[in-house]
């Protein structure tokens, strides 16, 4: 079984390796390819990650390539985990939204769609090459945004699912305080990638035992400081939010937080020059401590249950992916790419059904779902009148004097990545 992970050069990807080597009963790889442009970066990923299989005993062959043709060829699944114009470009993302008073933020806002506009063009091109060398290759994107990104994958007709890391580590979590197994919980997970809700918490499956109000009658003061958001609201919510929705619930709040500290962009290129000196290790045969702090946590295990899953039809039954709606939410187009529990195999993802969702959070995520089809639309199609309807869209924005400006300014940051502009 062959994989490729695109974006191979990232300083995450030690911890992706980590779960591959430890879970191979799972994922029994017998080749991975790291791809990525920036060659320097292999040169130390790649030696860092045969040295993490060995330490673990796992036979799979690790290979290298700048060569994105070659690294697919053959692949039976290919991992997008790719980020256009660096941290450097995150670093705008996260800076100029706030000269208008909106939250900068690399998914959310107006960060996220320029991230959208310089993405969507690029992972189109990775999948249809992907598509020339196996048509049967499943495609998995964790790339941000995932949502937007997944319903360009799958409107161009390939076979890809969306995947990230909130709900598992909600689950992990909620596991922790409850003193059971992750694996026997199972979350009501429901919205789109990056504006999601707990609406319940089953022991057992999806028939389970709902212990969500115990979780939060006993743990709701942790669970909120861990959200960053009040207790009282969980209490009058009822349910438990992602910690993506204090951009939304307290956005002011936010923006003037993000206007006297450090940019998480910031940080995370600081943190990339530590751990790059730390991979240049020829001793280091494990994932470092400090990477545990770059995010993600818990993306491995994700990877190889839905890869295990789309692959060999193993791994967990039921798991929280994004794909297309079809019906789930019904106040969404079926082509709307929702985030939810969904039954996983070879022939793809099927979301469970999903019970009625409350008004406060349906009026929320109509919104967003609007916003993300005419982001899709600015991405594919270009031009400033279709990056202004996008932006007025946007919850977050909605006026147009700020709308307009920020059109302005994200083309002017994003004009090299715009074939358009």
């Amino acid at each position: 079984m062959k994989l490729t992970v695109v974006g191979g050069g990232s300083t995450y990807t030690p911890e992706l390796i980590d779960g591959f080597a430890r879970l191979s009963d799972t994922l029994p790889l017998t080749e991975l390819v790291l791809t990525d442009p920036a060659t320097d970066r292999l040169d130390l990923i790649a030696p860092l990650s045969r040295r993490i299989f060995a330490r673990r005993g796992h036979p799979g062959r690790i290979t290298a390539t700048a060569d994105l043709d070659a690294a697919v060829d053959g692949a039976d699944a290919v991992l997008l985990q790719l980020r256009v114009g660096g941290q450097a470009a995150r670093l705008q993302d996260e800076t100029w939204p706030l000269e208008c008073g909106c939250v900068g933020q690399e998914t959310t806002g107006a960060g996220g769609l320029a991230k959208a506009l310089r993405t969507v063009p690029v992972v189109l091109d990775i999948a249809d090459r992907v598509r020339r060398a196996n048509p049967d290759a499943w495609i998995i994107d964790f790339t941000n945004p995932v949502g937007i990104v997944t319903r360009a994958l799958l409107r161009a007709g390939h076979k890809a699912v969306g995947l990230c890391n909130v709900a598992i580590g909600l689950q992990r979590k909620f596991a922790a305080r409850l003193g059971t197994d992750p694996a026997g919980l199972h979350l009501d997970h429901v919205g789109l990638n990056h504006l999601t809700w707990e609406t319940a918490v089953r022991l057992g499956g999806p028939g389970g035992e709902d212990v969500l109000p115990r979780l939060l009658a006993e743990h709701g003061e942790g669970i909120a400081a861990d959200l960053r958001l009040p207790r009282v609201l969980l209490d009058r919510l009822g349910v438990v939010p992602s910690y993506y929705l204090r951009y939304y619930y307290a956005h002011d709040e936010v923006v003037r937080e993000l206007g006297t500290k450090p940019s998480r962009a910031a940080e995370v290129a600081d943190m990339e020059r530590r751990l790059l000196a730390l991979y240049a290790d020829p001793a280091l045969d494990e994932k470092p401590a400090l990477l545990a702090r770059r995010g993600g946590a818990y993306y491995s295990e994700a990877a190889v249950d839905l890869a295990a899953a789309l692959l060999r039809g193993a791994g967990s039954p039921h798991q929280v992916v994004n794909t297309l709606n079809r019906g789930t939410l019904p106040f969404l187009p079926d082509d709307a790419v929702i985030e939810v529990q969904a039954a996983v195999g070879p022939k793809g993802a099927v979301p469970l059904p999903v019970a009625p969702l409350d008004p406060l959070f349906a009026g929320l995520t109509a919104n967003v779902a609007a916003y993300e089809d005419l982001a899709l639309e600015a991405a594919l199609h270009g031009s400033r009148t279709r990056v202004l309807r996008a932006l007025l869209a946007h919850p977050l924005i909605a006026q147009y004097e700020y709308a307009d400006r920020l059109a302005d300014t994200l083309i002017a940051h994003n004009r090299e990545y715009l074939t358009w502009a």
